[in-house]
């Protein structure tokens, strides 16, 4: 079975390590859940965290088809490590598209320079902080759920609303006084991604670390953090379902039974599990050619920098929800239906087979697959591309 990595990209050759060092203890990590810790030096080490910062502020100005295939080796063996490398780049790039001059230059070339990594704090959806005016800033109190990466960022996004119900947003170094991770997330997967929790007491936000205003509008180029963010997440599922698949068929050829009635001596003769094998690979294989075309169309749209266009914007938005939504599909079925070509003996903790699937069924619950569908269908019938907005 071959899922090739494209090893003549560095970025790639360098995952492919990581990921076999990542592998080595991902079972017991999982089942662990809290803080990757020697993982995430490795991952700082490794100088990936800046590779996508452009050139001009010190980073390798690297492509979204190589970031995204990085976040997809990862997956291949740990759907965690794998969503905090990709998230990192969410506020990232917020400041890219949204800073002044002056925060892009000095946090995208501090980022550069000391490799670091970022998390959010921002959840759109519930609005559970506030802030008050001070004197040349704000004053946050409350908390925020699904805090990707929180728990091991040097610098993280959070959001608040003001007295009016705005929304700002602020970057600010994680370990400042008045933040509180509170490592109470409990997901069935995704166990080392710290999505839980952050609080905030009298959390002091200086005005020049708040992120762009409310009332500047949003434009094609400045909304593509959430074509990232969908980028990423189909990549984790497509990368679980390799893994998965590789996985298991390594199981299936070393340790596998026949059934009592398949009239075979070895399970791999059997016309079933051929069968099955054969679907399950191409139903990957489809997936992972829709992520790099995905990739291509995202890179498309973000080379075009602020002069992207709406109809530029749709077209890389159609192709990654398309992939988006076939990824997550196949990477439910494939990290499930792999059990069945397994067998019983498979199904343990100790084998730790289910952690693919439950990376997947987690994030796919905050994206549900029917919304993506309608979007599709009505550009298909209409030629009207979606209005950027959350997970669109």
């Amino acid at each position: 079975m071959s899922f090739p990595s494209d090893t003549s990209d560095p970025l790639v050759a360098k995952a492919i390590e990581l990921r076999q060092a990542f592998h080595r203890d991902a079972v017991a990590r999982d089942k662990a859940g809290g803080r990757p810790i020697e993982q995430i030096r490795l991952l700082k080490e490794s100088g990936l965290p800046s590779a996508q910062i452009p050139t001009r502020y010190g980073g390798r100005g690297a492509s979204w088809l190589s970031i995204l295939r990085v976040v997809r080796e990862f997956a291949r063996t740990d759907g965690s490590l794998a969503h905090l490398f990709g998230y990192h780049h969410l506020p990232l790039n917020l400041v890219l598209f949204r800073g002044s001059d002056v925060q892009r230059e000095r946090l995208l070339r501090a980022s550069a320079a000391g490799n670091f990594l970022w998390g959010n704090s921002g959840n759109a959806m519930s609005k559970t902080s506030s802030g008050r005016r001070i004197d040349h800033g704000w004053l946050v109190n409350g908390k925020r759920p699904f805090s990707s990466g929180s728990h091991i960022s040097d610098y993280i996004q959070i959001s608040f609303e003001n007295a009016e119900g705005e929304r700002l947003t602020a970057a600010v170094p994680a370990n400042r006084q008045g933040i509180v991770i509170e490592d109470d997330w409990d997901g069935i997967g995704q166990r080392q991604t710290g999505s839980g929790t952050v609080s905030f007491h009298d959390l002091e936000i200086a005005d020049d670390e708040l992120i762009s205003s409310p009332a500047v509008p949003l434009t094609p180029y400045t909304s593509m953090i959430s074509l990232l963010q969908q980028s990423v997440l189909l990549n984790v599922f497509v990368g679980s379902a390799q893994g998965a698949l590789e996985e298991g068929r390594a199981y299936t050829t070393t340790s596998s039974r026949p059934w009592i009635y398949s009239g075979v001596d070895k399970h791999t003769d059997d016309p079933w599990i051929k069968r099955q094998y054969g679907d399950l690979y191409i139903r990957t294989l489809a997936a992972t050619e829709l992520a790099d075309k995905a990739a291509r169309s995202l890179d498309g749209a973000f080379n075009q920098g602020p002069g992207l266009t709406h109809e530029d914007r749709g077209i890389a938005a159609i192709d990654i929800a398309t992939a988006n939504l076939y990824a997550g599909e196949v990477g439910l079925s494939v990290s499930s239906e792999i059990f069945e070509v397994m067998g019983a003996r498979s199904a343990t903790t100790a084998n730790g087979f289910d952690r693919f699937w439950r990376n997947v069924r987690t994030h796919t619950l905050h994206n549900p697959a029917e919304y993506k569908k309608r979007t599709l269908g009505t550009w298909l019938l209409t030629g009207e591309f979606p209005i950027p907005a959350m997970y669109r």
